[in-house]
């Protein structure tokens, strides 16, 4: 007898229907692995139309990320960068920058900056940026976190064990004779002004520059007691104001002229050469050559050279004179850096303390052997090479045109105060310290800059600027930016207010050398590897002829020594203020 349940066969009906419908997902489901499934891919992020990232001498060990806008990063061992917006991110060893916005991170060793906009951060070492606002500065924060830079601040220095804490400004103290010095962290005098208006600079490798004003609206300068020059007003053949500058150098005087150019109430003095070669002579020197040329410099045992190994690297080969200059400019302004603390630490007897000082840190310009890049990088040195083209063109156009006609010899002309003699109001002519197409400049010079967090800092002959404003501010200074640095020197990467004197000076001197240079190059073509050049040929220029002072060695020698006394009573006044702070 069979017995059935109400409903039975309905119940039974639907839970086979019900298992035929769930089997095939329940069967596929046990054959899948779980582990190995994959994640749905994320949503990829909101990325601009156009991205042209570029990426320079990236190391293994690195990463870069979403860098939008132009950006940049060099030498980027094993350090991370996300998010560079138009930024430049320079030697990052080991360290993590995030989300810079068009602002420039220089040699962050294994530090951290974050959310930098629009700033500059230079020499981070194992420290914490955070959040430098608008036009901020950050600068050598070592081993300490700084954080909070304001808009439009400066937040510096962060020590360790100290977050947040700056190091001591520099401080000024006054001497018994009325001369005002500037006096650095370290208790060492970086520069004085003493009440007669003389100025005093001392670089960090014991060199000093000495500059003085003379009664007739002239100057004296001395670079160390190897050298210097004196310079005097004069009215040139064409009625224009000039300066006749007398240099003496290892025994021997010789003069160059410099024309004025009035802008904003004052002059501004312009190399003017003394010589044009034919204008052929110019286009074999600015177009490329035939060939590339191997050249022997003769470098290889010169104690110079090897000093500023870490610095400089010349061409291998020249495909152009203009390449030849550049590494003929660079090592002239080296040798005489090199030439100038030798002088000064042969001649430190008389200051015991600063002889040890300056010894210190030359061992700490030594190279450090840690495998570090030259820091005269390609882009620098190419940048030097387009203002030596530039140069180069411009004394061609002067060469070709017609050659003025005799007159009586430009020094015969009464020295006088050029502004009195001018005219009221002469027309206004901008100097190639700001003229917009000139912008790169070599350092000629000991100078010391006040830098962004307060402190001195000192700039040498070699290193290279670059201009980024072109108008001055009341004080007659623009701002610029260190491109490249020797060890000891303002940073590379740092921005500083600089005179538009010192950068003509600096214009002036490159073209003096690049003349050099071009005299190298007329008597030496077709010979050691270079080729075969045009006759040189040329003419005198006229308002460039003028004959050297005949007592500049009497004159440099009597302001070295004056500057030895304003030295020694004002570190004497530091070391006495600064034990009893």
């Amino acid at each position: 007898m069979t017995c059935t349940r109400p409903g039975f066969n309905s119940l039974t009906k639907w839970l086979l229907l019900f298992s035929l419908i769930l089997f095939p997902g329940y069967a596929m489901g046990q054959s899948k692995k779980p582990s190995s499934a994959p994640r749905p891919a994320a949503p990829a992020p909101h990325a601009p139309a156009a991205s042209h990232p570029t990426s320079s001498a990236e190391r293994p060990g690195g990463a870069t990320t979403a860098n939008h806008g132009e950006g940049v990063t060099t030498a980027n061992h094993g350090g991370v960068t996300t998010a560079n917006h138009g930024g430049v991110t320079t030697a990052n060893h080991g360290g993590v920058t995030t989300a810079n916005h068009g602002g420039v991170t220089t040699a962050n060793h294994g530090g951290v900056t974050t959310a930098n906009h629009g700033g500059v951060t230079t020499a981070n070492h194992g420290g914490v940026t955070t959040t430098g606002g608008s036009h901020a500065t950050t600068t050598s924060a070592r081993t300490g976190e700084t954080t909070g830079g304001a808009k439009g601040g400066t937040t510096s220095a962060g020590r360790t064990g100290a977050p947040g804490a700056a190091h001591p400004p520099t401080r000024t103290v006054t001497t018994r004779s009325g001369a005002t010095a500037r006096v650095g962290a370290n208790g060492r005098v970086t520069s004085i002004r003493t009440a007669n208006g003389t100025r005093i600079d001392r670089g960090p490798n014991g060199s000093r520059r000495v500059e003085s004003r003379l009664p007739d609206h002239g100057r004296l300068v001395s670079m160390g007691r190897h050298g210097g020059y004196a310079e005097h007003p004069y009215r040139g053949r064409d009625g224009r104001p000039y300066m006749r500058r007398t240099y003496y150098y290892h025994g021997r005087a010789y003069a160059y002229g410099y024309r004025g150019y009035y802008y904003h109430g004052g002059y501004y003095y312009g190399y003017v050469p003394p010589y044009y070669y034919r204008p052929a002579f110019y286009g074999w020197a600015y177009n490329p050559w035939a060939a590339p040329v191997v050249y022997s410099w003769g470098w290889g045992g010169a104690p110079w050279y090897g000093y500023y190994g870490y610095y400089f690297n010349p061409y291998p080969v020249y495909a152009t004179a203009a390449l030849w200059m550049t590494d003929y400019i660079i090592s002239q302004n080296l040798q005489a850096a090199y030439d100038a603390q030798a002088a000064a630490n042969a001649n430190a007897a008389a200051a015991a303390q600063a002889h040890a000082q300056a010894q210190s840190d030359a061992s700490a310009q030594t190279p450090d052997g840690g495998g570090g890049g030259v820091a005269l990088t390609p882009e620098v040195k190419q940048a030097i090479a387009d203002e030596v083209k530039a140069q180069l063109a411009a004394e061609q156009s002067a060469a070709a045109a017609p050659a003025p006609t005799a007159a009586p010899a430009a020094q015969a002309a009464p020295a006088q105060d050029t502004a009195s003699t001018a005219d009221a109001t002469p027309p206004e002519e901008t100097p190639a310290a700001l003229d917009p197409n000139h912008r790169t400049f070599i350092v000629s010079t000991v100078l010391s800059e006040p830098g962004p967090n307060g402190q001195d800092c000192s700039l040498s002959p070699g290193d290279v600027v670059t201009r980024i404003e072109d108008t001055p501010d009341a004080n007659k200074d623009v701002k610029v930016l260190v491109s490249a640095s020797q060890k000891s020197d303002c940073p590379s990467g740092s921005q500083v207010a600089m005179s538009v004197d010192d950068l003509q000076e600096m214009h002036n001197h490159f073209r003096e050398q690049l003349d050099s240079g071009l005299k190298n190059l007329a008597d030496n073509q077709g010979k050691n590897g270079l080729p075969s050049a045009p006759a040189a040929g040329g003419h005198a220029n006229p308002d460039g002829q003028v004959q050297p002072d005949s007592d500049v060695k009497e004159q440099l020698a009597s302001q070295q020594a004056d500057a030895d006394k304003a030295e020694g009573e004002a570190q004497q006044e530091a070391s006495s203020t600064g034990s009893s702070d």
